[in-house]
């Protein structure tokens, strides 16, 4: 089971980085990734929805609700602002680790030779030379993108730039990529390093069925929020601890920034889904600060080109 420890983390951080009782959602409204938040003094509404970092083509669609929601607002804000070219540069140098430190400082000989042996085998398309210099959350990440069923894949966060560009709507940021690098920063290095370690060990034997990440990616097409929160706080090998680092801190920071956001401009917010539900979810946390939040339908169809 070490590489499903690997796998739940790995998807954590694919959920959350680019939340169960009192007011947290029910079933039912629970599955649509798009909330209105209204209420609160605010004039007009806003929007929040939940992203995945990185899925099949086939399955990035924007929903004619969504679609409207972005067209009608002021600002899309994203995690990071991702039109921003300062912050594309910056995105590579934040994924490594401090004080020139690389998996062979963080690894025993033995060890570090099978995890080498193990990223020169795959097919990445970064050398080992770089990856080994990344931090290892990140590397691992890579990996389990890799594993992807399909042959294109893209960031949702690409699909809803678009049509905020085709609107005219301007994209800015809850975040900065260095402050993004410093959340992974605070996880040790070494232990990140011995997760990634148990990963590929597990892999080289035949384990890695990527059962956990097939669950992620079934609960996010079907937008079940309960189940997507499910995933993420199950436990993984000492490494939940890190939830409130990557998840609530961030959720908390968020809604201090737009509690006065809100009140300027109508806004588009949207994070990765595991932000989202849970006690310490963003909807509960500005429903906690007096906002209604409310689901909206968010019904997805593509029509294949003939």
């Amino acid at each position: 089971m070490k590489l499903q420890r690997m796998k739940r983390f790995s998807a954590l951080v694919i959920l959350c980085i680019t939340g169960l009782a009192g007011m947290a959602q029910n079933s039912k409204e629970s599955n649509t990734l798009l909330w209105k938040i209204s209420g609160n003094g605010l004039a007009k509404p806003s929007y929040l929805y939940g992203t995945i970092h990185m899925l099949c083509a086939d399955d990035a669609v924007i929903s004619p609700n969504f679609k409207k929601a972005i067209n009608n607002a002021d600002e899309v804000y994203l995690e990071v602002n991702l039109d921003n070219l300062m912050e594309i540069f910056g995105a590579l140098g934040g994924m490594k680790m401090k004080g020139d430190t690389t998996l062979e400082d963080l690894l025993d000989p033995k060890d570090y030779a099978r995890v080498k042996e193990y990223f020169e085998k795959s097919e990445s398309m970064i050398p080992f030379s770089m990856l080994e210099t990344f931090q290892p959350i990140m590397a691992a990440s890579l990996l389990s993108e890799g594993t992807s069923p399909c042959d294109n894949t893209v960031m949702m966060e690409q699909e809803i730039m678009g049509v905020a560009k085709d609107g005219g709507v301007g994209i800015n940021g809850l975040e900065t990529m260095a402050y993004q690098a410093g959340v992974l920063d605070s996880i040790p290095y070494k232990l990140q390093a011995q997760q990634l370690l148990k990963y590929i060990d597990a892999a080289a034997k035949g384990e890695d069925d990527n059962k956990e990440m097939d669950e992620l990616m079934d609960a996010y097409k079907k937008q079940d929020l309960d189940k997507l929160e499910k995933i993420m706080v199950a436990s993984d090998a000492g490494m939940s601890g890190f939830t409130d680092i990557l998840l609530y801190h961030r959720n908390q920071n968020w809604v201090i920034k737009l509690k006065k956001l809100l009140l300027k401009k109508s806004l588009v917010v949207a994070v990765g889904a595991g932000h989202l539900p849970g006690e310490k979810g963003l909807i509960n946390l500005l429903r906690k600060e007096g906002y209604k939040v409310t689901p909206v339908e968010n019904k997805l169809t593509k029509t294949k080109e003939i």
